[in-house]
This record gives C-alpha cells, sequence and structure tokens, in this order.
C-alpha cells in the first residue's frame, strides 16, 4: 500500500466468449486455447500478470472451457513421460506452466457481455482494486503492460484503462475515451467514454484495448448498469458511472499491441513473435522470403 492506496494484488481474465471470430477452430476449442506460436494464448495473459507481481488469478469461464483449467494444471503423465525420456528441459517448462501463480476458475453461466464477466469476479476481489486483462490483445513491452497501470494507481489511485490511438476507420470496435487534460507523459484525465462510436462520434482518437486497473466501485456501477450495445452489459458504460466519483485515468501504454482476436491478425502475431524466436527466425525468415519471391 502506498499513500493509503490499496496494491493491486489480484487479477481477472475473462475467458467465457464464444470465440465467434475464429469458427470453425474455435467451435470445440476455446480462442484462448489457440497457439500462439508453441503457447496457447491465455498463457501470455497470465505470464504478464506474473510478471507485473500478480499470482492469484481468476479466469471467467463458460462451457466448454475445461481446456483451459487442463492447460494450467498438473500432468503426471506426460511428466512422468518426459522424466523417463530424461527431457529436462520440457519438464522443467511443464511443471512451471502449473505452478507460476495461483489459479481460480468460476463460470459465467449466461454470455451477456463484458461487464457481467467481471460482475462474476466480485466474490474473488471483494473491495480491492484489481488488474482486469482481456485475451485478444498480448502486449510486448519491456515493462509489463499491466505493471505499467499498477504503477499509475499507485500514484494516482482510482481507475487506470490502457489507451491506444487508432486509426478512426477502427474506433468502432473499441470503446472510446474523451480526454481531459494531460496530467503527466502518457496519461491523461478521462472525461467520458463511449462503446464503439462512428468514426464520426468518436469523441477521440484513443481507444480503450484490453488492460484495465479497476477501483471496486465497478462492482456498484456493474449492478446499476442495464443491457447497453449489441444488448450486452458494457463495462463502458459502467466506467461511465465510476467517473461521477472517482477519476479514471487514461494511459497511452509503453509496448505494441499484438491482436489474437481476428483470423488475420493472429496470423501476423504468430510471425511476429516467431522472428523473435532464436530458433525460429533464421528459416521461417528464409521461408517468407522464398515464398514472397514465389508468384
Amino acid at each position: 500500500m502506498r499513500g493509503g492506496r490499496r496494491s493491486v494484488v489480484k487479477a481477472v481474465i475473462p475467458a467465457a466468449g464464444l470465440g465467434t471470430r475464429m469458427l470453425p477452430a474455435t467451435k470445440s476449442s476455446p480462442k484462448e486455447m489457440l497457439p500462439v506460436v508453441d503457447k496457447p494464448a491465455i498463457q501470455y495473459v497470465v505470464e504478464e500478470c506474473v510478471a507485473s507481481g500478480i499470482r492469484d488469478i481468476l479466469i471467467i469461464t463458460g462451457r466448454g472451457k475445461r481446456a483451459i483449467e487442463d492447460h494450467f494444471d498438473r500432468s503426471v503423465e506426460l511428466e512422468s513421460l518426459l522424466e523417463q525420456k530424461g527431457d529436462t528441459e520440457r519438464l522443467a517448462e511443464m511443471r512451471h506452466i502449473a505452478e507460476m501463480a495461483n489459479l481460480h476458475y468460476v463460470r459465467q453461466r449466461e454470455i451477456r457481455g463484458l461487464g457481467h464477466a467481471v460482475l462474476c469476479a466480485r466474490p474473488f476481489v471483494g473491495d480491492e482494486p484489481f488488474a482486469l486483462l482481456l485475451g485478444d490483445d498480448l502486449v510486448r513491452s519491456d515493462t509489463p503492460c499491466t505493471r505499467q497501470l499498477m504503477d499509475v494507481h499507485a500514484r494516482r489511485g482510482g481507475s487506470v484503462l490502457a489507451v491506444e490511438r487508432l486509426p478512426r476507420a477502427r474506433l468502432s470496435a473499441y470503446g472510446v475515451v474523451a480526454p481531459g487534460r494531460t496530467v503527466e507523459e502518457r496519461l491523461m484525465e478521462v472525461h467520458d467514454l463511449v462503446e464503439k462510436p462512428t468514426p464520426e462520434e468518436a469523441p477521440s482518437e484513443y481507444g480503450i484495448m484490453g488492460r484495465y486497473v479497476l477501483s471496486p466501485a465497478i462492482f456498484d456501477a456493474l449492478e446499476a448498469t442495464g443491457p447497453g450495445f449489441n444488448g450486452e452489459i458494457q463495462l463502458t458504460d459502467a466506467l461511465r458511472k465510476v467517473l461521477r466519483g472517482e477519476p479514471v485515468w487514461g494511459y497511452h501504454f509503453d509496448g505494441q499491441r499484438l491482436d489474437v482476436g481476428t483470423r488475420l491478425e493472429w496470423l501476423k502475431t504468430n510471425i511476429d513473435l516467431a522472428l523473435e524466436r532464436a530458433d525460429l527466425a533464421a528459416p521461417l525468415k528464409a521461408y517468407l522470403e522464398d515464398r514472397l519471391a514465389r508468384k
């Protein structure tokens, strides 16, 4: 705790969505388990929590998401096989996946929007601030994006939203902030928020991406929020209520967002991250150069 503010020690990862943008791959497999190079997407998100200093993590799941729990559980048979083969490197990696965080699970029984998913986390979070990480976004940065938001919260309190400057044509897929004054480098007051506005209606070019540090005030606000865009309970609508009583900040995070929520962006992210791997970069680059040279 700093300056009388409670530290962020818990994180919530919603993972109950149906993944319709990635069908048919997600018909029987959770979209969060789609591989990004050689790890499921959700593992990158959990690793970001851990790198930010958070080990108590709640994953909001739904029907058909059991594979997520299995991935982060121990696999005695697999570990035994790797031990017999003397594959100590992979054995250590498998054990690390199961031991790196204290993972908890709760089901969102009805798919009623992101706001409703966050509300399902109330018994886990209680009256503490918490981090919220969405699985469609991965962030490549020197300091984890969630850690950056936690540091802002420690200085300023309130809720902190990671924002990114986007082309206006793309804003209709995001919540968008109406910014006030800039109070620090990269940090702005938020005066209002709009969920998925048209390019003409957007109050700025700052879209909210999938990282937040939220005050516990969000839960009462969500309880008082009815269905909004697409008939779902929208987190953005609840944040507008929070704004009436305490500050909400927009932080233009330092790093690169990698989208894994659509086919093309998922493919790009796989290529980008594979090109950073010492074991894959050279042969992949050679293949891509050869493939692009062919008609």
